[in-house]
């Protein structure tokens, strides 16, 4: 774990260090959204560099704005940038990466296998995916906002998962991350080591039922 944790938080300085950079402002914090941004960008091998240059465009659009009342407070703001692979146009709207019909393919895939390996818990989630999936000529104008949507989705889906679990599960699932962290914790700060722990946990509550990510950083 040694070498893969290292490049594994490196990904995460250096998105940190080179927005707090850019925005100016060195003792900006991140939120726990921007950690979980950073985290499935990380996942679905989003390049460094293409982040950094998402980055850049975001601010670069921002600036160039006459009117500035709305800061860049958020990774979230350089979503559709990152997602894109290039600064958007000057109308503000940026070619997709993806056809409307891979995106509803993806969101009715997520939604089947929710229905097929969840069960009835998720069939309220499961018919919101089918909803987005029905309306995806609208929304795929509008990647940004899809994601916020399939994120609160997928909290939801995780409070379901979590309810299911038996106490002794998630004990089990807490004692494994204490392991898998003890050597790390004087290496890391407290917002490293609260994102860390928040994935981990997310990811095995995932995958031991089957879940699907729905963010469209995970689409192949």
């Amino acid at each position: 774990m040694t070498e893969e944790t290292l490049n594994y938080f490196n990904y995460f300085t250096e998105i940190e260090e080179h927005f707090q950079r850019v925005r100016g402002t060195g003792l900006f914090l991140l939120s726990p959204l921007d950690w979980a941004l950073i985290e499935s960008w990380k996942n679905a091998g989003v390049p460094l560099e293409a982040v950094l240059r998402g980055i850049d465009a975001t601010f670069d659009k921002w600036r160039s704005r006459k009117s500035k009342t709305q800061k860049v407070n958020s990774l979230a703001f350089c979503t559709q940038a990152v997602l894109t692979g290039s600064a958007p146009t000057e109308s503000g709207a940026a070619t997709s990466p993806y056809t409307a019909e891979e995106l509803r393919g993806y969101l009715g895939g997520n939604a089947a296998v929710l229905r097929s390996t969840a069960g009835v818990r998720y069939g309220e989630i499961a018919a919101a995916l089918d909803r987005l999936s029905a309306e995806i000529d609208e929304h795929a104008r509008d990647l940004q906002r899809l994601e916020q949507r399939l994120t609160v989705l997928e909290e939801k889906m995780l409070a379901v998962a979590r309810a299911s679990q038996t106490d002794e599960h998630l004990l089990k699932i807490r004692q494994d991350l204490e392991a898998d962290l003890r050597p790390y914790r004087s290496k890391m700060s407290a917002p490293q080591l609260a994102m860390l722990e928040k994935q981990y946990l997310e990811r095995r509550l995932l995958e031991s039922q089957g879940l699907p990510r729905l963010s469209l950083f995970y689409m192949r």
